[in-house]
């Protein structure tokens, strides 16, 4: 025979009555919370994986930033050189304009002077800061102008060569700046006469006509310059040789037409030119493979208009030539800037695709979180009322059983 005291009967039901208000308590706070897993007690299995997938979250909405901040930077470098494409456009047409023969002197004058207010906006777009306050231009020297003008007001680059990345995924990183020197100082420049020992000779007509003629020309690489001599023959004809000098070696090159003398057209290196006024002796150089930056270019083609007189042959001959470089010049910037667009519209793309992929991301674990943590309030609503029904049986059982007394029945 079992003997039940009366304590045993009382610690029974307190104990009993504990467990099922603590479930209540449990479902409650489930319902008030709209977790299923308030604590590690509840589910250690499913606090440990809900850990994990809220530290991914917070990984995910971390390179989410960086990938708005990266997308933010990008497009406003994209909307920066697009307006600097502009410009120089506008900069083209004001040369073309220069190169009219009916112009006067003031008519020249005048486009100097829009000249000169094209290139202070060019150089505010070139100094563009982005929302930190950083010039976008600068390289890792944010806090300092990408373009200053020196002592002798030429406008300068300032920056470094430095190209800021950003993380916007696990091992993937995306360029979110570009120094200015590649966009608008080394760009190449046209051919061009960068000097001459002749007191009255000069080169007119200058014009490459065969870029593939140039480059094989010099093999691997073209030299910056290569040089002209003038020589009188044995018929007394003031004759044109040519010739470059790569690592302290002097080699010839190739006139055509053989025996080209001074005042005839002739071409080297699919560089067609003639020269004039020179005299035996007399020595030309003549730039191929030379960088100027955009700002250099829009300088020199102001100076020319405020300078040259056009009243001779060798100033109209240096005139001509000012315009048809500047021309050449601006459309080699135009090229770089608009190669630079495209190089950062595929970085926008692959932004893009990575911003898709992040957000697919969340998307998935915020609903195998869901899964995991947030409450079913049909369920636990349901639970809720089981419970409190449960609870209030147990209760009248417990009075009910509390009050027998074995001398109740003596």
């Amino acid at each position: 025979m079992i003997r039940i005291s009366s304590q045993q009967i009382f610690s029974g039901g307190i104990n009993r009555l504990q467990d099922i208000s603590s479930n209540l308590v449990n479902t409650q706070q489930q319902i008030s919370t709209g977790k299923k897993v308030n604590k590690p007690s509840d589910d250690p299995v499913a606090a440990a994986r809900i850990l994990k997938l809220d530290q991914e979250l917070k990984r995910i909405e971390t390179y989410g930033r960086n990938a708005d901040l990266a997308d933010n930077r990008l497009k406003q470098e994209e909307s920066t050189l697009a307006s600097a494409v502009d410009l120089l456009q506008r900069v083209r047409e004001l040369t073309v304009q220069a190169g009219n023969g009916t112009l006067s002197a003031n008519d020249r004058q005048s486009i100097s002077e829009e000249l000169k207010e094209r290139l202070d906006q060019l150089a505010n777009i070139a100094n563009t800061r982005d929302a930190s306050g950083e010039y976008i231009f600068s390289g890792y020297q944010g806090s300092t102008p990408a373009f200053a003008k020196n002592d002798e007001g030429n406008w300068i680059y300032q920056g470094d060569e430095g190209q800021r990345e950003l993380e916007i995924d696990d091992g993937v990183t995306v360029a979110i700046s570009d120094h200015g020197k590649g966009i608008f100082v080394d760009v190449p420049k046209a051919v061009s006469a960068k000097g001459t020992t002749s007191a009255d000779g000069f080169v007119s007509d200058l014009e490459l006509i065969a870029p593939t003629d140039l480059t094989n020309a010099f093999g691997p690489r073209a030299p910056d310059d290569f040089d002209l001599t003038v020589t009188a023959n044995a018929a007394g004809d003031l004759e044109i040789t040519a010739s470059y000098t790569r690592d302290g070696t002097t080699y010839p090159l190739t006139v055509e037409p053989a025996g080209a003398v001074v005042g005839e057209e002739f071409q080297v290196a699919g560089v067609r030119m003639t020269l004039n006024n020179a005299q035996d002796g007399d020595t030309f150089t003549l730039g191929v493979s030379d960088k100027q930056s955009v700002f250099g270019t829009i300088e020199n083609l102001i100076d020319g208009l405020d300078s040259l007189s056009k009243t001779d042959p060798k100033s109209r001959a240096a005139y001509d030539a000012l315009v048809a470089e500047s021309l050449i010049n601006l459309d080699n910037a135009q090229e770089s800037i608009i190669l630079k667009q495209t190089e950062l519209g595929g970085r926008m793309n692959a932004v893009e695709s990575t911003t898709a992929f992040l957000d697919d991301s969340g998307l998935y674990t915020q609903e195998i979180r869901s899964q995991l943590q947030d409450v079913d309030y049909a369920e636990a609503i349901s639970n809720l009322s089981f419970q409190s029904f449960v609870l209030q049986a147990a209760q009248q059982s417990f009075a009910q059983v509390s009050q027998l007394s074995l001398f109740d029945r003596l």
